[in-house]
């Protein structure tokens, strides 16, 4: 299997060309952790009272999308929430922060690992993406964290993800499960870095350590800078903590794959602490920092 290790000087290339951070008006509201580990997932609270319309974008009981500040002419913004692709988490509060903000906000559910093994939940996230479009959302920029944000990148990066998706921001993607499931085999890894080896295998329905040559090639399927094509992909803002249980080694490699094939529009920001994927957003710079970044690239 291949694994592009991250180059020190990359790295601090990448550090250094970081977003600008817009100041913050006003914090978003507390987060709030999803039950259950890893990862865990956030989303400011209490939500608004108000109904919002769900759509199905398929047959298939969680091919939902639940759309927020639902406006003619503002831009659209997709949201693919965590949980290990094992579980569904909550992000209508943040769906209502940033349709506060200016987008309509698709968040999108998909199949479950429980429900269908790779590549299901790609093909998910495809199917949504037409969806809005027929729908008159245009072209819209995505936000996911951790599995979503895994699901995010790889829908950029499967075949001309330009096309389909203006731009990505990822809240500590796991963008190489492949990485994940090592990560998870250490002597030394935390439960949560085991929690999710095990729902990569779920995942990807096969032990790499056990699996032919089919087995092998959905792993490699799995991982998103193997599809990394460069300026046919979309840009992307890619984010961790420094002590994220989903290191930094998965941007900066995807990272990494995309200069090589020529797209140099990946920002990989590192952030103090161990916050994990939606829970990054309590951080109010980094909040702002993501919202002026995806308004950036979802302007036509």
């Amino acid at each position: 299997m291949r694994r592009t290790l991250p180059v020190l000087a990359l790295c601090l290339a990448l550090l250094s060309s970081s977003a600008a951070v817009e100041a913050a008006p006003e914090p978003p509201p507390p987060a709030e952790a999803a039950p259950g580990a890893p990862p865990v997932e956030a989303a400011p609270g209490p939500v608004a009272p108000g109904a919002v319309p769900t759509f199905s974008y398929g047959r298939y009981a969680r091919q939902n999308i639940t759309v927020y500040g639902d406006r003619s002419g503002h831009p659209a913004l997709m949201i693919l929430h965590g949980g290990s692709w094992l579980r569904d988490t909550d992000w209508s509060g943040w769906a209502r922060w940033f349709a506060a903000r200016g987008f309509t906000v698709y968040d999108t559910d998909y199949r479950l690992a429980s429900d269908a093994a790779w590549p299901a939940q790609r093909d998910d996230v495809l199917a949504a993406l037409r969806w809005v479009k027929r729908r008159g959302g245009g072209t819209p920029v995505v936000l996911g964290s951790s599995a979503g944000g895994h699901l995010a990148v790889s829908a950029g990066t499967y075949g001309a993800g330009r096309k389909r998706i203006r731009a990505v921001a990822a809240l500590s993607p796991v963008a190489s499960p492949y990485r994940a499931w090592t990560d998870g085999g250490l002597t030394a890894a935390s439960s949560a870095q085991r929690g999710l080896r095990l729902a990569a295998e779920r995942l990807a329905g096969c032990s790499p350590a056990r699996g032919g040559q089919r087995c092998l090639a959905r792993w490699e399927d799995l991982s998103a800078k193997s599809h990394a094509s460069g300026k046919d992909d979309p840009p992307m803002f890619l984010t961790h903590a420094a002590a994220d249980f989903v290191p930094v080694a998965h941007s900066t490699d995807l990272a990494h794959a995309q200069s090589e094939a020529g797209r140099r529009d990946v920002t990989v920001r590192i952030e103090p602490g161990s916050a994990h994927g939606g829970a990054l957003l309590k951080n109010p710079a980094l909040a702002q920092a993501v919202l002026k970044w995806l308004r950036k690239r979802s302007a036509p």
